[in-house]
């Protein structure tokens, strides 16, 4: 199969580019400012806010499947008109899309979500990954749109070199004891990708950690795992700040895991 990652050199790009090379399929994966390190990768440059390139590079490497991981938190263009452009470009071969959202795109009120709620985000970021959702659904109705959560790996996360900087490094900052997600380890989040994107499904799924845990919980769980000192870690309260988004959101994923062999661990599992 014929693969292509959008985002390729990101976090998330990274794992997925190199599960779905060390699976035997043929990827390439796009960066919009420097390649990522994996082999046997073609390496596209690409920037999604560019219709005309979208096109041609989708079309000259004719994929099977195209997952979009891409995003610029502070960049509607990139987030939300980018994410038409792929969803144009992939129509236009007939291949599969999968296009990765976030839980960003819910307020909080309600707290807990599951794939049929109506998005009603707070923040900048949350309506360009809500408006990306809709542009995906009127495009493609046959591509999946997978929400996420806050995503952790073995140590390359960026919330994990942000504990690992207040730990260590005397970087000045809190962690949230009120900011509440449902962590998701990278491995986990990109074999559900990749199954999605080789099964039947459509439109909204929820693909997020059983564990709804607070960033300064989850700081505290990654300093121990990782020999660190957790009493380190200062902590505040994001309801007492002025940042735009939610402060408690959980993603239910039950209807989704329902559908996957692959098994989304909560963070007190996955973080030892």
């Amino acid at each position: 199969m014929r693969i292509l990652i959008v985002g390729g050199s990101g976090f998330l790009g990274n794992e997925l580019v190199r599960r779905s090379a060390s699976d035997g399929h043929v990827v390439a994966a796009t960066y919009l400012t420097r390649p990522g390190t994996a082999a046997g990768v073609e390496w596209l440059p690409l920037d999604l806010r560019d219709r005309t390139a979208v096109v041609d590079v989708i079309g000259g490497f004719g994929p099977d499947v195209v997952i979009n991981a891409a995003y610029r938190q502070s960049d509607w263009e990139t987030t939300a008109l980018g994410a038409a452009h792929v969803a144009v470009a992939v129509s236009g071969t007939g291949g599969r899309l999968v296009h990765v959202s976030s839980d960003t795109v819910f307020s909080g009120k309600a707290i807990t979500y599951t794939e049929d709620c109506v998005p009603d985000p707070v923040s900048p970021y949350g309506a360009a990954k809500a408006a990306a959702e809709t542009a995906v659904q009127v495009i493609d109705p046959a591509a999946v749109i997978a929400r996420t959560s806050l995503i952790i790996g073995d140590g390359g996360s960026p919330h994990e070199r942000l504990v690992h900087s207040l730990a260590t490094d005397g970087m000045r900052g809190v962690l949230f004891t009120d900011d509440v997600r449902c962590p998701v380890h990278v491995s986990d989040l990109a074999a559900a990708l990749l199954e999605l994107a080789n099964s039947d499904r459509a439109g909204i799924h929820h693909v997020a950690g059983t564990d709804a845990v607070s960033r300064y919980e989850l700081g505290c769980l990654i300093a121990q795992r990782d020999g660190l000192d957790p009493t380190r870690l200062s902590t505040g309260r994001r309801a007492d700040t002025d940042l735009p988004g939610p402060i408690d959101v959980r993603l239910d994923c039950g209807l989704t895991q329902r559908h996957l062999s692959t098994r989304l661990r909560g963070a007190r599992e996955f973080v030892k």
